[in-house]
């Protein structure tokens, strides 16, 4: 387990070499799930050096990594030169994963047909929009949509191509086409980018089980096998379990690494396996309502070790962190440490405090 650790950290470049650009952070990871998107933003800033809030978002802007809905049924960033070949493998997957939804919002292939030219027309000439105003776009043609079902109308334009994530508006969203957003890539066949997207997941998040691929994918069991069979993966059988693994980087050393990771970051959430980090203790604290599911995560030596928020009033930011278990100084002084960087990532000043569910400081 610590050999694995140690070679998912350096993977995920939460360790060693880190990247230089947004936009190498989310091609090398192939997609990162990005719903709550200020989170997003940081588990990108954290896997390039000079990660900061404001460089991340820039990139945004610009249109070099972008946020759409892909691989599940929820956003991620990914890469201009990635979004067709992703959409159109995965899309087809997703779209039937909505459709019990879309039969009780009364959404058919007709509907959305109509949805599609009024979007269209809408965002047309580079014209973003934010979600709010394609649903005035949208009354104008007759079709009432909000809420759950404008939502819904929203990602199947996404999931067949159709529109992305246009730049931010304060802290509004926009959407924009993809043929205006996006410039033209050379397009893979259905076998080629099955194979490019294991090869992505398992060079940044391996090793990985073939049920850790399916999950984060979205593929069915067979391409799943597929995928994993051309990519020349390195089978690692261990605790009961199969592990694949592609060659890359050499692991890191996990002893004092310590890390805030953001709610669905890649590390946790890219996994069906998740004993290797502590998963099972972290479900008991779950069922005993200790910890939230969807909070943020501290890591200590690349294993689950408590939760942490963070409280900002513009001048300065309070990362309150509470720990699972008993914390020897030194971790102590390491969180306090991961407290600066995301200060410095927000550009702010920073400090740490310990909640009250935080066991007393062991011994060294």
């Amino acid at each position: 387990m610590r050999d694995l650790i140690g070679l998912r950290l350096a993977n995920h470049r939460l360790a060693g070499t880190l990247h230089t650009t947004p936009a190498a952070v989310v091609s090398a990871l192939g997609a990162v799930q990005s719903q709550d998107y200020p989170g997003a933003r940081w588990g990108v800033g954290q896997r390039m050096r000079g990660g900061t809030d404001a460089v991340v978002e820039a990139a945004f802007d610009r249109g070099e990594i972008l946020r759409l809905h892909v691989l599940r049924p929820t956003w991620h960033f990914v890469a201009p030169r990635d979004i067709r070949w992703m959409v159109a493998l995965t899309g087809p997957r997703v779209r039937r994963a909505l459709g019990s939804y879309d039969r009780r919002l009364g959404i058919d292939e007709a509907l959305l047909g109509k949805c599609y030219r009024v979007i269209e027309r809408a965002l047309r000439d580079r014209a973003y929009k934010t979600r709010a105003e394609l649903a005035l776009a949208l009354a104008d043609a007759g079709v009432r949509a909000k809420g759950q079902m404008l939502a819904h109308i929203a990602a199947h334009a996404e999931l067949t191509g159709l529109i992305c994530s246009g730049p931010q508006r304060g802290r509004q969203s926009t959407y924009a086409l993809v043929e205006e957003r996006v410039p033209p890539a050379p397009a893979l066949t259905r076998e080629e980018s099955v194979a490019e997207l294991a090869r992505r997941y398992f060079r940044s998040h391996g090793p990985a089980t073939l049920r850790d691929f399916v999950w984060w994918s979205g593929l069915s069991v067979a391409d799943a096998k597929l995928g994993v069979a051309m990519t020349g993966a390195r089978r690692v059988d261990g605790d009961g379990l199969t592990w694949w693994r592609l060659p890359g980087r050499p692991a890191a050393d996990p002893a004092g690494l310590v890390h805030l990771l953001p709610n669905y970051d890649e590390y946790l959430v890219a996994y069906r396996e998740r004993e290797a980090v502590g998963a099972a203790q972290f479900r008991t604290l779950v069922a005993e309502q200790r910890v939230d599911l969807f909070g943020h995560h501290l890591m200590v030596h690349g294993r689950l070790a408590g939760s942490w928020r963070r409280v900002s009033d513009g001048k300065a930011v309070v990362v309150t962190v509470d720990l699972h278990s008993r914390q020897p100084g030194a971790v102590r002084q390491a969180i306090a440490a991961a407290a600066t960087r995301l200060g410095t990532f927000m550009g702010l000043p920073a400090s740490v405090v310990f909640g009250r569910h935080s066991p007393a400081r062991g011994r060294r």
